[in-house]
């Protein structure tokens, strides 16, 4: 299917929504009325949509029309344009969901670094089994790991701290992979409080399998996440 301009994107999109409210073909004339534009550029705009099968014509008799005549154009849309709005519709939606928790354990980290990080660290992993979508656990898992490497940093100094994370490529993306075993490593630190240790290294596979699993887009939101939990343990 050819690539939709912004234009082109607006008046399917008004078209999709009014054959929803309305549950049957739009007349062109209506359409442009509800988009402000004049009936012309519609009327051209959903010929150029009919020919890339985002839309499909149908031509209807007015109903008080007599004798001859030329029957209207009415429009509506395919399946496959109903299908690839419901999957942006979708794909903002989980831009929205991941926003919100993104500043959610962000701003949990900047309440810990007042209050303590065993305390956070603990409540970071109860809630990682709550959390909805592989990006959002992986966000949790990622605090988690960061804030136990920051709980440490009194024994092995803030250069120690960095040269742990410059030698597995944080907060780079192929650092992610690097923080599973990681994380092994921090449940066997004697320093680490045994409630912690047990649920941490029972999420650790998880971890692993669902970072594989993650799309580019997501790596790069979750590398960029890392980048800024780090300036807030960090800092």
């Amino acid at each position: 299917m050819k690539k939709l301009t912004r234009r082109q994107k607006q008046v399917l999109s008004k078209l999709i929504e009014l054959y929803r409210v309305l549950g049957e073909p739009i007349h062109y004339p209506a359409l442009a009325e509800h988009l402000g534009v004049g009936k012309v550029t519609v009327y051209e705009m959903l010929r150029l949509l009919e020919e890339s099968g985002y839309v499909a014509a149908e031509y209807q008799r007015p109903e008080a029309a007599q004798g001859p005549g030329r029957p209207a154009v009415y429009f509506r849309p395919t399946a496959y344009a109903t299908n690839m709005l419901g999957e942006r519709e979708q794909q903002a939606s989980a831009s929205v969901d991941w926003e919100r928790t993104r500043i959610k354990i962000l701003e949990r980290l900047r309440t810990a670094k007042s209050k303590g990080y065993e305390g956070a660290i603990e409540e970071m992993v109860s809630h990682l089994a709550d959390q909805p979508s592989p990006i959002e656990y992986l966000a949790g898992m990622v605090a988690a790991i960061m804030l136990g490497l920051q709980s440490l940093k009194e024994n092995i100094g803030a250069k120690g701290m960095r040269r742990i994370l410059k030698s597995i490529g944080l907060p780079g993306e192929t650092g992610l992979t690097a923080l599973g075993g990681l994380s092994i490593g921090l449940s066997l630190v004697e320093q680490w409080n045994q409630r912690i240790t047990q649920p941490f290294l029972e999420h650790v596979t998880r971890y692993q399998s669902m970072l594989a699993e993650l799309s580019t887009e997501n790596r790069h939101r979750l590398s960029q996440f890392t980048h800024e939990v780090l300036k807030i343990v960090s800092g």
